[in-house]
């Protein structure tokens, strides 16, 4: 059974949607997915002037009937409504993207708008998305400036960090690669014991502390687990830096993070997860 057969893709007919298309067909297309499109209209989103001159159940009906037209009317193009179900619901954007997503869809794709991706991301749909979602969640914030890769360019790039959910995001990665025909590539970061240290790449294999060595085989011994066979980079340094070093050395298509995969009081995500999204040099798979 394929990972990811449905693809969710939220729209609100912004630029940053507009230039997500092709990256949701991309994806589509690799993974042999259907895509369905969702937009989430607020009823509630009218002023005093507009309830003083009518009801305020007419000025839902109004929302939602011009929700629908666009909706029917967007990426047409791209996402024929033969092919692309599309879905309009009311409330709260993030709380149904997340409630829809689990009605049978393996994948959210949406954009973190253009411009600043906001430090903490809090009060974002994606944020929310992100935090709420059941199912792994495609995003970029690059998508106004750059343009997907070629469909043959299938290079992903995938975050270990030898913890007790690593077995899960590698199986993961690993399945989804294999699917997407992919080429998968992993990166652990060791901390450094000096943050004023400059970040250590391991790129001359003659150099082996016995710390990048247990690491090493650790990352081994996890990928004989699940049957993967990807190339290993380790680096020292800050953690986030580190990685986010190593990841600008990469021609990739994707970065994978793991998230918490247990919703909870705090979500799912992490500060560290939160600057990995929001720093990648390219759009990220949170698992």
């Amino acid at each position: 059974m394929r990972l990811i057969t449905n693809i969710l893709f939220p729209v609100d007919f912004s630029p940053s949607c507009i230039a997500m298309a092709p990256y949701v067909k991309r994806a589509a297309t690799m993974l042999r997915a259907k895509v369905a499109l969702i937009h989430v209209f607020d009823p509630a989103s009218y002023n005093g002037f507009e309830l003083y001159l009518r009801r305020a159940s007419e000025i839902a009906e109004d929302h939602q009937s011009v929700g629908r037209d666009r909706l029917d009317s967007f990426l047409q193009d791209e996402f024929p409504a033969s092919d692309s179900a599309r879905i309009l619901v009311a409330g709260d954007a993030a709380t149904q993207i997340a409630q829809v997503a689990k009605s049978g869809f393996d994948l959210i794709i949406m954009p973190t708008h253009a411009g600043t991706f906001r430090q903490m991301l809090l009060g974002s749909t994606t944020a929310k998305v992100l935090n709420d979602a059941d199912c792994p969640v495609f995003t970029s914030r690059h998508a106004q400036t750059i343009a997907p890769r070629p469909l043959e360019h299938r290079e992903w790039l995938c975050t270990v960090d030898l913890g007790e959910d690593s077995e899960r995001v590698l199986g993961y990665a690993h399945q989804a690669a294999a699917e997407a025909q992919s080429n998968l590539h992993l990166i652990h970061a060791i901390p450094s014991t000096d943050p004023h240290l400059p970040i250590q790449l391991d790129l001359e294999e003659e150099v082996r502390s016995e710390q990048r060595q247990q690491a090493r085989q650790r990352v081994r011994e996890l990928q004989q687990r699940v049957g993967s066979q990807a190339q290993v980079q380790i680096v020292v340094g800050p953690i986030k830096e580190a990685l986010l070093e190593a990841a600008r050395r990469f021609d990739a298509d994707a970065l994978i993070v793991g998230r918490s995969p247990q919703s909870g009081a705090d979500g799912r995500m992490r500060d560290l997860s939160y600057a990995m999204v929001r720093d990648s040099p390219f759009p990220v798979l949170s698992i």
